[in-house]
């Protein structure tokens, strides 16, 4: 059985000891390949350098994300077009708005946001969507500059089912992570009806780790257990959900896949 995980940073300090390792187990599991999305011009270095030690296996995007924009946020800008201009990445991300730990600077968020957006349509790549605690503002923002173009992923969805709903008729796929397997979630409940033809599977590792091993580093191999979760509240084997997550997922990154 093959899985993809549509996003985790595999890059982070917290597989500093073990990332090759890590990795090893990664592909022991199935999970051929794992989409790693940028922070900012400080996690380039690593990011590309997986994807240099593991290709065809890991593949970097370019975005900068929502928690990292600050007072320099047009040098950050600056920086990932720059990295645009100069190769190809499998999508821009991870972009969007963060409500949760910091409205400093939400208007820069969204400035950086819909530059980034009308990025990913001139480049024609999709967008791998952070929208923690904004999903209505991102839906809102995005409805104006709808796109043939503008299609991608809300990562980490926990979102009502009007909300998923809303996502899809945009064109966008909905990332499912561990916060499925968390005992008090009733994400399971509003993706009821929801076709697995919508949905993609993520770790955010090393981030959002799946029960049993919730309070303890996430890692890629760990999103079977999504997969078996996702499987169980679908009353489907958990083959069938591997194929379709997996399908969706090359179907939206083909470029970098077939780069």
């Amino acid at each position: 059985m093959t899985l993809i995980d549509t996003h985790a940073h595999l890059y982070a300090e917290e597989f500093a000891e073990d990332r090759h390792e890590m990795i090893q187990r990664t592909l022991a599991a199935g999970v051929e390949e794992v989409f790693l999305p940028n922070i900012d011009s400080t996690s380039i270095e690593g990011m590309l350098q997986l994807e240099q030690d593991f290709p065809g296996h890991c593949h970097a995007m370019m975005g900068l994300h929502p928690c990292y924009v600050k007072e320099n946020y047009q040098e950050e800008l600056a920086t990932v077009k720059s990295w645009l201009e100069q190769r190809p990445f499998c999508a821009i991300g991870e972009i969007g708005i963060d409500l949760y730990w910091d409205k400093t600077f939400v208007k820069e968020q969204e400035e950086a946001f819909l530059t980034q957006v009308a990025w990913a349509k001139q480049y024609d790549l999709p967008i791998v969507i952070h929208s923690r605690e904004s999903m209505d503002l991102i839906l809102d923002l995005l409805r104006p500059v709808q796109h043939e173009r503008l299609r991608g992923i809300f990562h980490c969805f926990t979102g009502t089912k009007s909300q998923a709903e809303a996502a899809i008729e945009m064109g966008f796929l909905l990332g499912i992570g561990g916060v499925l397997t968390y005992k008090n979630s009733t994400l399971g409940q509003e993706l009821e009806g929801i076709g697995l033809e919508h949905l993609v599977l993520e770790t955010d590792a090393p981030y959002l780790t799946p029960v049993p091993f919730r309070g303890k580093r996430n890692e890629s191999a760990y999103v079977k257990l999504v997969a078996e979760k996702l499987a169980s509240f679908k009353g489907l084997e958990v083959a069938e959900v591997a194929a379709a997550t997996c399908e969706n997922a090359r179907k939206l990154f083909k470029s970098a896949l077939i780069a």
